[in-house]
């Protein structure tokens, strides 16, 4: 193949790759509009848990039929990778309990920064100025559509971080360890963890249990609870949308390079306020217009020169 054929194919992975990222987005950006049904009367644990399970059983039934392989070819790697994408998703819910939810998103959404810094220092990527300066803009962006709160809560503010360091880790070892890996595979062993680790949390709450507030304010306090019948239906759209979507992800970072594919995680900051505004109808204001216009304006920045 020659040097042009060659950066032909790269170029096309790297448009597929922001594709497949710019879908996961907007899947995620609408099935996670729904989560306040979910938490009027089911726990976070639990929906954790049945949504893995439901996961589970139906990527399952395909590996059984030959349509898909859910057994590692390396388990190291895929173990680490579920381990740290569950951990960082863990600690990203449960600081919901204690941080407003903008300082919890602006913490972990620093992740796409700690994807380009570690591939940049630790890997020695090249990662030229302009792609730097414009996923500083896109953070910028992020700030201005979700305004972070100011409250000083101590060491638990710096909690968002640790979830997106997990999480920056979790999308570079996908990419350099986990790049044979079928995507099936991947994704069983990611909700195996999370579920595995949530049916945990689910029985010691429900053995002993807190005082948990009724509504959504009991959604990470509360144990084993009867779902009604629209957080099942939600329930079952989140694992079905979670499958489709979290394969995209994946299979993103499998093909694309992961600094130039975490930028367009981005995207979710676009799509979730689209989606509230169809569903809710609520307002969107003018800094969050702001926002979304750095955070398109670095994307395509990006993409611009990561293609050259």
């Amino acid at each position: 193949m020659t040097a042009t054929a060659s950066a032909r194919s790269a170029s096309a992975q790297s448009g597929r790759a922001a594709l497949l990222m710019l879908a996961a987005m907007l899947i995620i950006g609408l099935i996670d509009n729904y989560i306040v049904v979910i938490a009027e009367s089911v726990s976070l644990w639990q929906f954790h848990a049945t949504r893995s399970a439901i996961n589970m059983s139906v990527l399952g039934a395909i590996a059984a039929f030959g349509g898909a392989q859910i057994m590692p070819r390396r388990w190291g790697p895929v173990l680490l990778r579920s381990g740290l994408f569950t951990g960082s998703m863990l600690i990203y819910f449960g600081c919901l309990a204690f941080l407003p939810i903008s300082q919890v998103v602006a913490g972990l959404f620093t992740s796409p920064i700690i994807v380009m810094v570690l591939t940049a220092v630790v890997f020695g990527e090249r990662v030229g100025p302009v792609r730097w300066f414009a996923a500083l803009v896109g953070f910028a962006g992020i700030v201005l559509v979700i305004g972070p709160g100011r409250d000083d809560v101590g060491l638990i503010s710096g909690l968002p971080l640790v979830a997106a360091l997990l999480y920056a880790l979790s999308a570079i070892s996908t990419r350099r360890w986990c790049e044979g890996e079928h995507v099936a595979s991947l994704l069983f062993w990611f909700f195996a963890a999370i579920g595995g680790a949530s049916l945990l949390v689910l029985i010691a709450l429900t053995l002993w249990p807190l005082d948990a507030p009724a509504g959504q304010a009991g959604f990470i306090s509360r144990g084993l609870a009867v779902p009604s019948a629209a957080a099942w239906v939600w329930i079952l759209a989140q694992a079905a949308g979670s499958i489709v979507a979290v394969g995209a992800i994946t299979r993103a970072y499998q093909i694309g390079e992961a600094s130039y594919v975490a930028v367009f995680e981005y995207s979710l900051m676009v799509f979730a306020p689209l989606w509230a505004w169809v569903l809710w109808r609520e307002d969107v204001g003018a800094s969050t217009m702001a926002g979304v216009s750095l955070i398109m304006l670095a994307g395509a920045v990006i993409a611009w020169r990561s293609e050259r």
